[in-house]
Order: C-alpha cells, then structure tokens, then sequence
C-alpha cells in the first residue's frame, strides 16, 4: 500500500471510526406513518393525495412553478425530449462526464448523444469550449443549428449539476440562447443546491430531480421533471400519463404516451423526506468542512470543493488526485474499500462505453484526465453525527 492510500485510510478511521457506505438513505423523520397511510387507505400506486403534495413541496422548496413526479430521473428525461419533439434526426449535447441515462435517455428518442467536455471548477459541462466547438462544426439553416459532419440537428444542450455542484448556467444559457437551442438541466443530484441563491433546475427550459435511493433524499426510487413553462409543463404532465384524456369512465388516449407517473406510496416516503431536507443538507455541509480541513493536510490529494458561484450540497464528496494516474487510484480505491470504508471512481466516460463509442464528440481531454483522478467517498448525511461523537 503506497503512503497516500495509507494516509486516507487514516483520515477517514480518524474522522468517521467505523467503516461506511458511499451514500446511505436516513429515515428519521414520519416516512412510516406516510407510508403506513397509504397502506391503511389502499391507496398505493399512482392515485393519493401525496403525490400532489410531494410535487407541490418540491416546488416550494425550489422556487419553481411545476414540478411532476415521475417513476426515476431517467424516464423524466426521457419525457422532456419526447415533448420537446426530440427525435431520430436530431443530436443532444450531453456531457461525456456523467451517469449513463443522460445519454441512454436521449437515445430511447432515435436522437444521438453528442459528447461535451468538463471544465475543472464544477465538472460541468466547458460553455467556452463547447462555444469553439459548435462555431467549428455547426451551421445554422432555417433556424435550426445543423451539424455540417453529420447533417442531424442540435437540438439541445443538457448540463448536468455533477455531484451536486452547480454547472455555470450563465455561460450555458448564454451559449444556448447563442446558438439558438434549448437548455436543459439534468440536476438528478443537484436538490438542495443553488446557482447565484437560485435553485438549479430553474435557469433551464426545464429540468429533472431523481430520488433514487442513493440520492439527498429517497422516494426509494422516482424523480421529477421542473419547469417555469406552463404549456410545456401542460403536455409533460400529459405524456407522462399515458397521454389520457380527463373522463369518468371512458379510457381515450390523444397520442403515444409514457407510464411514467410515481406511486403514491413513493411519494408518501418523498413528503417525509423532503420535512427533514434543510437537516440533511446541513449535515452533509459539516461533513464536507471536516473533510476539507482533513485532507489539507495530505500531499497528494485534494479536496473538490463547491464553485465560487454557487453553493452546493456536496451529494457525492469527492477527491482529486494530483497525479493523472488510474494505477495511483485503484489503489486508493482498494485500500479504503478493503478497511470498510466504500469509495468509488468516476462513471466511465460516455465515450468509452462501446454503445457510445461512435458518437459525436468534441475534444474531451478534461473529461479523460478527471476519469482518472476522481474518487468518490462516504457522503451519506448522518455520517456528522460520527464527526460530532469523534470530536465530543
């Protein structure tokens, strides 16, 4: 073991003692007497009063006009560009640094992902970059950004909130309104984290939450679609159930839709959370301060810490080797999982993945060398409660 993988091996025994998950749900609040109640009622799947509730609490909370629950964030991606005519003719730009349904989303459509690079200070996707790269390869006819290489149509740019730390959504809607295409915010780990005091999900045409059981809070699985556009918040709220016309009995559907509402038994989970967020948000804050004093003291390694222009919830908490080196990582990676304490790299690279490999893509250097160097650690909320008990 090289004195690195020793060394955080020792922060992390020193800070949190027992061994830890890289990200565990907490159920302290009254996410059983929802549940119970729906239980009680009968009322389980996609009828109930708490998936109205959930959506409307989740609006409150982000400051945005419409939210609708869905069954995961994969599938209210997937409505988002069904309802934006997204289709088999078009290119989306998603980042190459990313869980793999933002491009699996894209291609449930016939679209084509098209693969952007990171920059270095929230790991989103490099507006500028992007700028050079688009004036490069895109024309615009009609009013419709064409790839010259491949003649399918730009539709759209998705930037997704990595790790929960804000993307720089002036320089992408500045890009997008540039170049005349649409903005859409994948902030599947981003609740509870806010670009110049405002929600992320809102600076977008509209935007996706996901509420796996990993995430800030758990509806056990689900997500939701926001967005401040009331006709197109109308017809998502259509696709995603089964496109069906209002009617007492009689069941007709106006177009192909999706199956995509959440259960209210979900949702019920979803309300308890959601009472005791600004708690979780505070916690993952003070673990994310204990971990950055900690690991200063290492050479090697650094802490990866919010973006000046926004404030993050630290979902994931992560760190950054200084050395361009994956050896270097998997060990540090069998080191720290081997003593109990569950850490993890950065998702492969979109482009590396062999469904991928023949997409589009500009140059994606940044994303290469993050791939090597990030290194997820334990983020779960209550885990501050060992730093409390550790320095009591």
């Amino acid at each position: 073991m090289s004195q690195l993988s020793s060394d955080i091996v020792s922060v992390f025994c020193d800070l949190l003692g027992e061994p830890a998950g890289l990200h565990e749900p907490c159920f302290q609040g009254r996410e059983w007497d929802y549940v119970k109640d729906c239980i009680d009622t009968g009322w389980v799947s996609t009828a109930g009063s708490y998936v109205g509730r959930f959506e409307e609490m989740l609006g409150d909370f982000t400051d945005t006009s419409h939210v609708i629950a869905t069954s995961s964030g994969t599938a209210a991606l997937h409505a988002i560009f069904a309802g934006l005519d997204i289709g088999d003719s078009d290119e989306v730009i998603v980042p190459a640094l990313t869980f793999v349904a933002t491009a699996n989303a894209v291609t449930y459509t016939g679209a084509v992902p098209h693969f952007a690079d990171a920059e270095a200070t929230s790991l989103g996707i490099d507006a500028e970059k992007l700028r050079v790269h688009l004036t490069e390869i895109a024309t615009t006819r009609d009013g419709r950004l064409i790839n010259q290489k491949t003649g399918r149509r730009i539709a759209a740019v998705v930037c997704m909130h990595t790790f929960g730390h804000p993307s720089d959504l002036d320089a992408l809607t500045k890009l997008c309104d540039d170049f005349g295409i649409d903005l859409i915010e994948d902030a599947a780990e981003s609740l509870g984290s806010y670009y110049k005091g405002r929600h992320t999900g809102n600076q977008g045409r509209v935007a996706t939450l996901s509420f796996n059981g990993n995430k800030t809070i758990t509806t056990g699985g689900g997500g939701a679609i926001m967005t401040n556009d009331d006709a197109l918040a109308k017809r998502l709220r259509h696709l995603t159930t089964t496109a069906k016309q209002p009617h007492k009995w009689e069941f007709i559907h106006d177009e192909v839709g999706y199956n995509y509402r959440l259960p209210n038994i979900n949702a019920a989970l979803g309300c308890a959370q959601l009472e005791v967020l600004p708690e979780f948000l505070i916690q993952k804050r003070q673990l994310a301060d204990a971990y950055d004093h900690a690991f200063s003291r290492l050479d090697g390694v650094t802490f990866f810490k919010e973006p000046s222009w926004g404030q993050s919830n630290y979902w994931l908490n992560l760190l950054m080797l200084d050395a361009s080196d994956s050896t270097l990582r998997d060990e540090v990676l069998e080191a720290t999982n081997a003593s109990g304490f569950m850490t993890r790299a950065a998702w492969r690279p979109m482009h590396q993945l062999s469904m991928f490999m023949e997409c589009p893509r500009m140059d994606l250097s940044v994303t290469e060398d993050t791939y090597t160097r990030l290194i997820n650690i334990p983020s779960s909320s209550q885990l501050a409660t060992r730093l409390v008990n550790a320095t009591a």
